[in-house]
């Protein structure tokens, strides 16, 4: 046999073919026909003889399926030995025209510009056929069979053709009008063999698609709408127009804009469902300014209008708004009302006018309906503000230097408006400073570069009027003394030279740092004094209570002289009598009498042992400081001394009706007296009158031990005296 045999074989028909050995065998030859189609998948669509070698197929072939097979036969003994090699067979299925082509839609869907002309692409279109595309059995035709328009008769000639061969579909002739016809039904037909075959059909949708080829118009042209004043947001009106165009696209879509509306009153959009413009007040009108406004509107679509719309003016159309009148609140011309002033502008000055108006010219009332320091004043009809009381920036109604109070306007129809009137205040230079404290001492032997009187200033006004301070001591006041600058708000003072112990009068002068600089005098008591090892001054007290003296004996003592001054005013010997030649109803005070000290220091004084820590430090107090000397008169913290005293009433008035001018009288005499502590503080001495007998207590003393001496006589004395003689270590004591 040969080594390779090739059949072909016509689909769809059950055909035959036959091998034979070419060699001459001596007994009998058997065949065998192996592969695809016999003993492989498809299986069982060949079959060969094996006596003649004849090879048939069992059913009808489809080409569409196998279009080709390769098989084996083999030539064998009777024993099934191999008497050649192996042939290969190869099987051929010849096409047949047994297919119809399709369309691979069952339905095509294109756009069209309208007024889009001749030979404008719209679509392809495709269709398949299962036969040999190598073979006229598988050439396929394109064609259009019919045309229907949607409306139905809107358009009767034929539209569109189509390339056969590609399928592409194209419009043929000029007319589409979205306006008038809105889509196509092409049916379409496949044909192989060139056209003349098998054929298949289709259908293909054509929508016309709108272009922006009519402007928008206002129907109608003019309209009237009323507003209230001072109202916004709401609409007062719409205005219509019609477009041709695709509805809800931006063909038809309008765009409207207002023109002779220079103050931005009015604003328009339009309605997405009705295309509608929507007139709008987007800023308050005013019926006082302008009864009537006359609106001029425009409108065009969103998308930009076509080349081949019909040329047309821009569609315009005119509104009249009339503004309706209504009762306005009156308005201020600032909120709030801003007022700048210095904290010392004197009352009575106006701060601020013209502050409010009403729209509608009617008549205003103002009135100030919070003011927490009652600062202010207002004029009921014009509206002008004045300062009323003078101004504290220390108050706690100003906060970072504003106050803040609010005014009421009323028109005649009761209609209101409330507004802030913020007042800023400037810091003024009002007040200079103030030396404090007024007393202290110095210990003797600091020297002029040792410790020395720290002293410091208060002023009434706020930074940059007060601090940093200047300190100076005139030279032709205090020569010897000098203030030492510490920081911005202390100093120190020193004597230059070594001075005795006593009182000093030092005058310094301290300055703000305001403008304009503000200076005060002041006159510092200062107490030169010996100091113990702490710094201290040593009084007089403590040297004697430090002495060799025991504090029992010492009170003893003055027991002892307070029996004898009251044995001597019995016997009337002289010790207020004496050689005194005053009455003496005109110097004796009750002891509970509160008042100013008596000008007169030739009196006599009884001294307290002086406490550092009673010593007050309040403006106005005064104490016997540390060193002081005994009989002097104590000195008052806040004025200078050695300045004439007033004259003060002298006795009390007879007829009661009377006794509140002597108060009144003393107080002032005593408020202006520089030597005296205020009238009203307790006293601390009475005076006793002159031309004393007897000595200061403060100088007695005892050269004798307390073994010489017999108490025994004070168990006689009464109860008042039993603690003297129970408590003999009492710190002092005072008769009376």
């Amino acid at each position: 046999m040969p080594a390779m045999v090739a059949i072909n074989l016509i689909s769809s028909h059950k055909s035959q073919a036959g091998i034979k050995s070419d060699k001459i065998f001596t007994g009998e030859v058997f065949y065998k026909l192996e592969g695809p189609g016999v003993d492989q998948e498809p299986k069982n669509l060949f079959e060969i003889d094996d006596k003649t070698g004849v090879i048939r197929s069992k059913r009808p072939l489809d080409r569409e399926k196998y279009n080709s097979f390769t098989l084996k036969a083999f030539a064998l003994s009777p024993s099934g030995e191999r008497l050649e090699n192996p042939t290969t067979i190869e099987i051929v299925v010849l096409d047949q025209n047994d297919n119809r082509p399709a369309f691979t839609q069952s339905q095509f869907i294109g756009t069209v510009s309208e007024f889009s002309v001749p030979g404008t692409s719209v679509m392809s279109v495709s269709a398949t056929d299962a036969d040999d595309p190598t073979t006229e059995n598988a050439f396929l035709s394109y064609s259009i069979i019919g045309q229907e328009s949607v409306p139905a008769g809107a358009v009767t000639k034929v539209m569109f053709g189509i390339n056969n061969q590609t399928g592409a579909i194209y419009t043929r002739d000029v007319g589409l009008d979205r306006e008038v016809v809105k889509s196509f039904r092409l049916k379409l037909q496949i044909a192989d063999m060139g056209g003349m075959g098998l054929t298949g059909e289709g259908l293909a949708i054509v929508h016309v698609t709108d272009i922006n080829n009519n402007a928008p118009q206002f129907s109608p042209a003019s309209y009237s709408f009323t507003a209230a004043e001072n109202r916004m947001g709401g609409e007062i009106g719409r205005v219509n127009v019609t477009d041709r165009d695709d509805r809800g696209t931006g063909n038809w879509e309008a765009k409207y804009t207002i023109s002779n509306d220079p103050e931005g009153n009015f604003d328009i959009s339009a309605d997405p469902a009705t295309n509608q413009g929507i007139l709008t007040v987007v800023k308050p009108l005013d019926f006082e300014a302008q009864e009537e406004h006359i609106l001029i509107l425009t409108v065009e679509n969103l998308n930009p209008l076509s080349n081949k719309a019909p040329s047309l003016p821009v569609s315009t159309a005119t509104v009249v708004v009339t503004v309706v009148n209504e009762n306005e609140a009156p308005s201020f011309r600032e909120e709030p009302i801003q007022i700048v002033v210095l904290e010392s502008v004197p009352p009575g000055t106006l701060l601020k006018s013209n502050i409010a108006f009403d729209p509608d010219n009617s008549n205003l009332r103002y009135e100030i309906i919070r003011d927490p320091e009652r600062w202010l004043d207002i004029s009921r009809d014009t509206g002008d503000i004045t300062a009323r009381r003078n101004f504290n920036m220390r108050s706690p109604h100003v906060k970072n230097s504003i106050y803040n109070a609010v005014v009421k306007v009323t028109d005649a129809g009761g209609v209101s408006t409330t507004a802030t009137v913020s007042i800023t205040l400037k810091e003024t230079n009002d007040f200079p400073p103030q030396l404090f404290p007024l007393r202290g001492s110095v210990c003797r032997d600091a020297g002029p570069t040792g410790s020395g009187l720290l002293v410091t200033a208060a002023d009434g006004d706020l930074a940059p009027h007060a601090a940093p301070f200047t300190f100076q001591i005139p030279a032709d006041l205090s020569a010897n003394w000098t203030a030492v600058r510490v920081n911005g708000t202390h100093a120190v003072l020193h004597p230059l030279v070594e001075v005795e112990a006593g009182e000093y009068a030092v005058t310094v002068l301290v300055s703000d740092s305001g403008s304009p600089v503000l200076s005060a005098y002041s006159q510092v008591n200062i107490t030169v004094c010996l100091c113990d090892s702490f710094g201290d001054c040593k009084s007089e007290a403590g040297a004697v209570l430090g002495s060799s003296v025991g504090i029992s004996f010492i009170a003893l003592i003055i027991i002892m002289a307070c029996i004898a001054l009251r044995h001597h005013i019995r016997k009337e010997t002289g010790l207020l009598v004496g050689e005194s030649e005053d009455d003496i109803r005109d110097n004796v005070f009750n002891y509970d009498e509160q008042g100013g000290g008596e000008e007169d220091e030739n009196a006599f004084n009884i001294d307290l042992l002086w406490n550092p820590q009673d010593a007050p430090s309040t403006p106005g107090s005064y104490y016997r400081a540390p060193g002081f000397p005994r009989g002097k008169q104590p000195l008052r913290r806040d004025a200078p001394h050695n300045l004439p005293s007033p004259t003060y009433p002298r006795r009390p008035p007879a007829d009661p009706t009377d006794i509140e001018d002597y108060i009144n009288d003393g107080l002032e005499a005593a408020d202006n007296d520089p030597n005296v502590p205020p009238y009203d503080t307790a006293l601390i001495y009475d005076y006793e009158g002159d031309g004393s007998l007897a000595g200061s207590l403060s100088s007695i003393a005892s050269g004798s031990s307390d073994g010489d001496q017999d108490y025994d006589y004070l168990n006689n004395w009464g109860p008042r005296f039993q603690k003297l003689v129970a408590e003999p270590d009492l710190s002092f004591s005072v008769c009376l």
